[in-house]
């Protein structure tokens, strides 16, 4: 039987994309980090695990949804901000990621071969026009739900939201 939770605080949270198949990602009863967080976490070059995420009060979880990444300067405020988060809440470090300077997500006119791959799984395919129509945080999104070891049953649910099974 699966509990019933609470929507998110992100639910109906304006100036952010936050989807709804995001309502579903739940680990040990903890709500996962959604994707437009996880997404500036990229950029920023910090990697949070979800025991630090569930510290954070509410108002800093939406704080870093609402927060601006547009420019090196809003990136490096990011940092900062997440970083304090993280020893304010846990006494240590912010764990520091390798920042991706060609994310796949960026690429518009090339298809990743594991997306490409996760669409032929499921019998169902992708255009470089469909790819070219979504938003970068639809195309981190997929790409972050296609990979090798991740669970993947949300997969199917962000193609459906993203409105890619109307081929």
């Amino acid at each position: 039987m699966k509990l019933q939770t609470a929507p998110s605080e992100f639910i109906n949270l304006k100036g952010i994309e936050y989807f709804t198949f995001e309502e579903d990602f739940m680990e040990n009863n903890i709500r996962c980090i959604p994707m437009i967080v996880r997404f500036k976490m990229d950029l920023a070059g910090i990697k949070l695990k979800l025991g630090e995420w569930s510290r954070f009060q509410p108002s800093e979880r939406i704080e870093l949804a609402l927060r601006p990444v547009n420019n090196r300067l809003q990136i490096s405020t990011y940092r900062e901000y997440l970083a304090q988060l993280v020893v304010r809440h846990t006494g240590k470090a912010a764990t520091a990621m390798l920042i991706d300077e060609h994310p796949q997500w960026k690429d518009l006119f090339g298809l990743p071969p594991m997306l490409r791959e996760k669409f032929a799984e499921l019998k169902l395919s992708i255009s470089i026009s469909q790819w070219q129509r979504l938003t970068n945080i639809q195309r981190f999104a997929l790409l972050k739900l296609c990979r090798p070891g991740h669970e993947n049953k949300n997969f199917p649910k962000a193609v459906a939201e993203f409105g890619l099974l109307n081929t």
